[in-house]
Order: structure tokens, then C-alpha cells, then sequence
């Protein structure tokens, strides 16, 4: 049993209110998610802490009941 994208979205806005959250189900199977992530709190972060940051806005789901997660995090431009 996977995830709604809607439970992804929002488990990362709660962490991130200020984020712009896509999300795409990449295999229509609720466990294989593609996900961007802009929010001005990675500006001056490295990737992975970008990355880490969404993970635990999941709160341990990634790997579980979240099979795959292929993340795109940016701070916004300009």
C-alpha cells in the first residue's frame, strides 16, 4: 500500500509552509513518486541537506510505506 501525493504534498508543506511542491506519480502505483521542491529554506544549502530536509518532512515514511522518491529541491531564483 503506497501513498497519496496529496499526503506527500502536505507532509511537506507542513515542514516547508513555503514551499512549491510537484508531485508525479511515476508508475501509477502509489509507490514510486517524483517530487520538485522549491522553498527559499534550501538557499545556502547543499543538496543533500536539501534532500535531507524533505525526508524528514516525511517523517520515516521514505522506504516504507513511500517505496521511491526521486527528489528535485531548488531554492526559488531571482
Amino acid at each position: 500500500m503506497g501513498m497519496d501525493a496529496r499526503d506527500i504534498e502536505a507532509m511537506i508543506k507542513s515542514a516547508l509552509p513555503d514551499a512549491r511542491v510537484v508531485i508525479r506519480d511515476l508508475a501509477g502505483d502509489g509507490d514510486h513518486y517524483a517530487a520538485e521542491v522549491v522553498s527559499e529554506s534550501f538557499r545556502g544549502k547543499s543538496r543533500v541537506q536539501q534532500h535531507q530536509m524533505v525526508y524528514n518532512a516525511l517523517k520515516g515514511k521514505m522506504g516504507g510505506t513511500l517505496h521511491a522518491l526521486a527528489l528535485q529541491t531548488s531554492a526559488p531564483e531571482g
